[in-house]
Order: C-alpha cells, then structure tokens, then sequence
C-alpha cells in the first residue's frame, strides 16, 4: 500500500511542476499597464511630448554643425604641395634626360593662401550666427509643440466631457422611454408620444457615436505627442481661468527671436562680402633640382587675384547681402507688429470667453434647468404634451455642448497665452 501511494505521488509530482510553471508564468508575463495608471495632467503632457520629440534633436544637431564649420571657416586654407618636372627636352641628344641640360629641373613647391585675419573671423562669425539661428527655431519648435501638446489635451477633455453628456442624456431619454410605453400599456399615454420619446432616444445614440469616434481620435492625437497610452485617464484641467503669462517685450517672443537670429545671419554673410572687397594674397616657394654640374635653384612668389571689376562683381554682392539685410528687418518689424495685434485679441476673447461662461452658468444654466422641469411638471399633470419636454431637454442639451465648445475655446486662447514662451528647465508650465 505506501509502496502504491509513492508511486502515485511520484507520478503527480510532474504535473505539479508543471501547474506551479504555468502559474508563475502567468503572473510573470501579466502587463504593468494592468494597474490603474497615473492621470495625465496638461503640464506632464506637454513635459512627455518635448522629451518625446525628434524635431528638437534635430535643432541641436544642426547647431552643432553650424558650431563645428564656424571653427572650420576661420582656420587658414590647407596648403599646396606641387611637384614638377621643367624644361624636359624632347628631342635631340639630350631628349627625355633630366640632367644633361642644364635648364632641366625637378621642382617641389609649397603655396600658402593667406587670408586676413579679419576675412576669417568673418567667415567664422557667419556660422557662428548660423548656430544662434538654428537654435532660436529649437525654442520657436518647442513653443509651438507645448502649444499643440496643451490643445489636443484640452480637445481629448471636451470630447469626453461631451461623451459623459451624452450618456447621461440617454439614461434619462430611456427613463422616459419606459414611461411613455408603460403609460401606453396602462391607457393613459399616447402612441405618438411613445414614438416621440423614442425618436429623441435614438437621435441621443448616434449622436454618442459620433461623439465616441471623436474621442477616439482625440486620445490618439494626444498619445501621438505623448507616446504614452491613448486610454491613460486625464487629471484635472489647470487654472485657466487665472490670469496668464504676461510678455514684456515682443521680440522674446520665439518667433520673433527667429526672424532676428535670421537677420544676424545675413550680416554676417554682409560682412564676409564686405570683406571680399579685400583679395586673398598668396606666398609660394619652390625648390628645382638640376643636374650634378647644374647649381640648385629656390623660387619665391606672390599672387594677388586682380579684381579688376570690382564694382560688377564685389561690389554688387555686397549690396545683394545688404538688400537681404533691410528685407529681413522689414518683414521682423511687420511680424513684430502682427504679433503684438494678435496677443492682445487673444487676451481679449480670453477675457470674453471667461465672462460669457460666467454668465452662461449664473443666467442660461438655471433657466434651461427650469424650463425642463416645467415642462416635465405640466406633462405630468396633463396641461402639456410631450413634445415640450422633449424641446425643453433639446434645448437644455445644446446649452451644455455650448457650454463645452465655449470653455474648450476660452481653455484654449489661454493655452496660446501660456505657451508663448518655451519652459528652458523642464519644458511645463504650472
């Protein structure tokens, strides 16, 4: 009998292990994500999306270039070496010897061009505001993402919002559903009212899956910046209704930065023309090396490019890259003021906004709500059919996406007003 007993229990034991493997394999391969994860708040979205973002790195790499061919522009041409055989004779006695005659000569010679020092700080300069421009649009880059980022944050929050009235919309639409249709059974309701309350039911569900499909794409636009899940719940909306960032000067504006780093750039490159005006001299020694009985030669020179049209050619560049240079301030001080037109209407439909919401809910709000119970109260004690009611709701529910479209708006001029300038520590605004 024990003898049987072990062999049973030998025989189990293999697929104890192997239960107790599938168990621990399941739990091992069970997803982190299964917990509830952390809500999303507007500032960590936008933190997500600058540390997600390839653009910005693109910017660096192109400062850094800039930066690497500043140094490389101010440095000195590489020399020339030059190695020659002159005066080979071809014919006669003395054909194809290179020591017999004694104007036969083999050469080596070293050409330095030699640039002034002014010329090649020019040069260097030139990148050098190339690496100042490249990241002025970094920081325009940034602003306009974190402005992007905080707007698809705030239309993910309203579609939902709007999903959630509409649920709760046709919960009650079904409630009344099942009164009109017990009523009906019971002889005291009508036929075109059941049919009424059903038709509204039904308008209230497509809209919702319109309103789903929206949401949808709202949590993915916002997942795409992110890279995080697109179902991951959203935190509380920030204090929008405050005041917001206030600009000093307009020209910090990143924009605005830009078209100025721009500017630098085309004086710099005025500059290098201007400094083109002055040829780049260039030093040359040689070397010749003649027969035995021949002495040895050296050779010493000086080039200097002739401009001898300089006014066609120098000259007309130089003023090309001056004409860019009043080109740029121009459209800078036109944007500039641009701009600042378009900061003070955002301010103002800002403040707009934040009035019309305050008197929407101290005003319409109470009597929409009124309204409807009014109108439920005289279906109820059969003064009023059911078609108020039914108006009554319509009306009440147009009042709430109005409301939802209104602060989306309001939340989204101060989100452009936030915005303006990029965070330089953690890219998030409080």
């Amino acid at each position: 009998m024990e003898q049987h007993l072990l062999s049973t229990a030998r025989a189990r034991a293999p697929w104890h292990a192997l239960a107790a493997a599938i168990t621990w394999l399941a739990i091992a391969t069970t997803p982190a994500a299964a917990a509830t994860p952390e809500p999303l708040s507007l500032g960590a979205a936008v933190r997500l999306a600058l540390a997600h973002s390839r653009g910005l790195p693109a910017s660096d790499a192109a400062a850094a270039g800039a930066r690497d061919m500043a140094v490389a522009a101010a440095q000195r041409p590489d020399p020339v070496l030059r190695l020659s055989l002159d005066n080979l004779p071809v014919n006669g006695p003395d054909r194809f010897s290179t020591t017999r005659d004694f104007m036969t000569m083999r050469s080596v010679a070293l050409m330095q061009t030699l640039p002034n020092a002014d010329k090649r700080r020019a040069r260097g300069e030139r990148f050098e505001r190339e690496a100042d421009a490249a990241l002025s649009e970094r920081a325009q880059r940034a602003t306009l993402l974190q402005t992007e980022v905080a707007q698809a944050w705030l239309e993910r929050r309203m579609q939902e919002q709007r999903v959630l009235l509409l649920q709760s919309q046709i919960t009650e639409a079904r409630v009344l559903v099942q009164t009109t249709e017990a009523a009906l059974r019971g002889g005291r309701g009508s036929t075109a009212d059941a049919l009424s309350a059903r038709e509204a039911l039904a308008q209230l569900e497509q809209g919702l899956i319109g309103a789903q499909a929206e949401r949808a794409n709202a949590r993915l636009t916002l997942a795409r910046f992110t890279g995080g899940p697109p179902d991951q719940p959203l935190a509380d909306p920030p204090p929008w209704q405050r005041g917001t960032a206030t600009i000093g000067q307009m020209d910090l504006l990143p924009d605005l930065a830009a078209l100025q780093a721009r500017e630098a750039v085309a004086r710099a490159e005025a500059e290098v023309a201007r400094q083109e005006l002055r040829p780049d001299w260039s030093a040359e020694v040689m070397f010749s090396q003649r027969g035995s009985q021949f002495s040895n030669m050296v050779s010493v020179g000086i080039s200097v490019p002739l401009q001898w049209d300089k006014p066609q050619r120098q000259q007309r560049e130089l003023a090309a890259r001056l004409a860019r240079v009043t080109e740029l301030e121009a459209e800078r001080e036109e944007k500039t003021r641009e701009r600042a037109l378009q900061v003070q209407r955002w301010q103002q439909d800002w403040r707009a906004g934040r009035d019309r919401l305050a008197y929407l809910d101290a005003q319409r709000q109470p009597l929409a709500t009124q309204r409807v119970d009014a109108a439920l109260a005289a279906y109820r004690g059969g003064r009023e059919g059911l078609g108020a009611v039914l108006q009554a709701r319509r009306d009440a529910l147009n009042l709430a996406l109005e409301r939802l479209t209104l602060e989306r708006d309001t939340a989204g001029l101060w989100a452009q007003l936030e915005y303006l300038l990029p965070d330089t520590t953690t890219g998030v605004k409080p």
